[in-house]
């Protein structure tokens, strides 16, 4: 059941090491290919600096079948990504980081509208540097660093599909 704010599923993990975190994206990335409307999802990662949003996000990219080098978007705010599943459809991905926003507004000159508009998947570190310009997420991952290694995690999902995504 729907709570206030249409959130659907919480959950609280930890990952205790990178090889949790690891698993944890393999998972998801396989029930993502699995699911038709997850395909077209906003995943949102917040957490502090060093709290493991760009090592998730690699795993998770790698496991949906990214080759090569996965980069940081830091500089570049986005890296695009495409890949094709066992049926031959392919799935267009966009890795963002906002984190070298000053302002809001940056995000409507990048002219991101479009692409938050078409299908694929969006991967979005620091969301929040882009304010209310960003639609509403499906899943938003919080990560917390407890230490070198471990790290508390909260689990949001706002939509059906992205509650499927869910191990």
């Amino acid at each position: 059941m729907a709570i206030e704010d249409h959130t659907l599923i919480v959950k609280s993990i930890a990952w205790t090491t990178e090889a949790d975190t690891q698993a944890f994206a393999q998972a998801m990335a396989t029930r993502l290919l699995a699911s038709l409307p997850g395909r077209n999802a906003l995943i949102q990662l917040h957490g502090d600096l060093g709290a493991g949003k760009t090592t998730f996000a690699r795993h998770f990219l790698k496991a949906l079948g990214v080759e090569g080098r996965v980069k940081s978007p830091t500089y570049a705010v986005v890296e695009p990504y495409s890949v094709t599943d066992t049926a031959g459809d392919t799935l267009n991905i966009w890795h963002f980081d906002f984190y070298r926003f000053n302002d809001p507004d940056e995000w409507e000159e990048a002219g991101f509208r479009d692409i938050f508009a078409s299908p694929g998947l969006k991967l979005v570190e620091w969301p929040e540097k882009a304010g209310e310009h960003l639609p509403t997420a499906d899943l938003d991952i919080h990560l917390e660093l407890l230490d070198n290694e471990a790290r508390a995690v909260t689990l949001s999902a706002h939509t059906a599909a992205a509650a499927a995504l869910l191990p």
